[in-house]
């Protein structure tokens, strides 16, 4: 059986996920970071050594400005928060 070496994920629908809820999209978009931290974890548990994450889309310029900047800092943010502990596990 051939190992694992690189799983891809889209980030896709968690603004429309959020309002679903009767919340913001923002909202969604926070709850989407937890959801790749679990991906993280479970990736690095099943010895996959590479993930790659697809979180914005040249069609995600079209969003409202206040949108688009809060996904760049929530990105930025869990980058900044824990790139040290993923290299480290």
């Amino acid at each position: 059986m051939n190992k694992i070496n690189h799983v891809a994920f889209i980030m896709d629908g968690n603004g429309r996920w959020g309002n679903k809820e009767g919340k913001s999209r923002n909202y969604g978009h926070l709850k989407g970071v937890e959801t790749v931290k679990k991906i993280v974890k479970g990736s690095i548990k099943l010895k996959i050594p590479i993930i790659t994450f697809y979180v914005f889309s040249s069609e995600n310029w079209k969003r409202p400005k206040q949108e688009v900047d809060y996904l760049f800092k929530l990105i930025n943010n869990y980058f900044t928060r824990e790139i040290k502990s993923i290299i480290k596990q």
